[in-house]
């Protein structure tokens, strides 16, 4: 049996867990900044990066309590060490490199997209490669062709903003509480997708990359002038218009992309992997398509350790290892081979 205690601080989430063989979570605890960032009305990296030097310690200290573990029990620390905010990453490297060397751990780097996708793996045990993942978080917006635990493909990917970020902006410019997406679900369930005509992206040549920033804009620019010239929007009917549009340019994309990479089951991951408008138009569209289909539950769609500590247990096993001068990075592809 291989026990890992993982690190995340990739953003405004400081989260430790332990697992044991990559699917049995022992302990998972996540202290969540949202309210604090809610102020801003979205994530202050300086204040996320401080906020996680506060609280990462008593975290490792009480996801050991709770597997009824120490130190002497652990096989390897784990740690995200990309991609995501610069200070806030380099927060839990610079933690997870000092336990690691003061406890004499191996330490393996994982990439936050990889424990994204892995995610999966704890909810669904009997889940292996290869599959066709959507990832759909924050920052991201990719199709992943997973032919192994540690070899993936990118078969499209967003031109500029994510899904999420979309989302995110969007409820901010109808005056929604941050964060905004999943204020957008509730509302988009109210509302009448067929009031307000918005942009669907299309790339020419390039048929499984996507485009969200006209969108986005589009949306900004139907509330500016509605404000200029007296006219009231109607929130939830803008929020369906908004949603149905980000599934129009998801899901047809999502099913070609299975048919390219010839795999017959498909997976979803990440923060907008849990709106329930897109889970419902991908589960139709997957089971029209034939497809076999693996949604993880929403406790495991957000940031979390437990996804980290999942990945980190396959990259153990093939033999990743990360020294002492291990080091973040804001910005890494899924499927770039771990800098070390």
């Amino acid at each position: 049996m291989t026990t890992i205690l993982a690190i995340e601080s990739s953003c405004d989430e400081t989260a430790v867990a332990i697992s044991r063989d990559g699917r049995e979570i022992l302990s998972s605890v996540v202290l969540s900044q949202a309210e604090m960032h809610a102020l801003y009305g979205g994530v202050v990296p300086e204040i996320a990066s401080r906020k996680h030097i506060e609280s990462i310690t008593d975290l490792t200290r009480t996801a050991l309590s709770e597997a009824n573990l120490t130190a002497k029990d652990l096989d390897a620390v784990a740690v995200t060490y990309a991609p995501g905010l610069i200070g806030a990453l380099l927060v839990g490297v610079g933690f997870a490199k000092g336990y690691a060397y003061a406890n004499g751990l191996p330490l393996i780097p994982v990439h936050h997209i990889r424990g994204h996708i892995a995610a999966n793996y704890i909810a669904f045990p009997e889940l292996k490669p290869p599959f066709v993942c959507l990832v759909a978080s924050g920052g991201h917006t990719l199709f992943v062709d997973v032919k192994d635990y540690t070899k993936f493909e990118i078969l499209g990917s967003t031109r500029d903003d994510a899904a999420g970020e979309a989302f995110d902006k969007c409820a901010r410019v109808l005056g929604l509480p941050y964060p905004g997406g999943a204020e957008m679900d509730r509302l988009a369930a109210q509302g009448d997708a067929t009031r307000y005509k918005l942009p669907r992206a299309n790339i020419r040549g390039e048929e499984l990359d996507l485009s969200f920033s006209g969108l986005k804009t589009a949306v900004i620019n139907l509330v500016h002038h509605a404000e200029q010239v007296g006219e009231e929007i109607v929130k939830p009917d803008l929020a369906a218009c908004f949603t149905d549009a980000v599934c129009d340019a998801i899901v047809p994309r999502a099913i070609e992309a299975c048919r390219r990479a010839g795999r017959k089951t498909f997976v979803i991951a990440g923060g907008v992997a849990a709106n329930s408008h897109l889970r419902a138009r991908l589960q139709k569209e997957a089971d029209r398509a034939g497809l076999t289909t693996y949604f993880p539950p929403l406790s495991l769609c957000g940031d979390n350790a437990a996804m980290i500590a999942c990945q980190a247990y396959f990259e153990y096993q093939a033999g990743v290892r990360a020294g002492l001068d291990l080091n973040a990075y804001a910005t890494m592809a899924v499927d770039e081979e771990p800098k070390l």
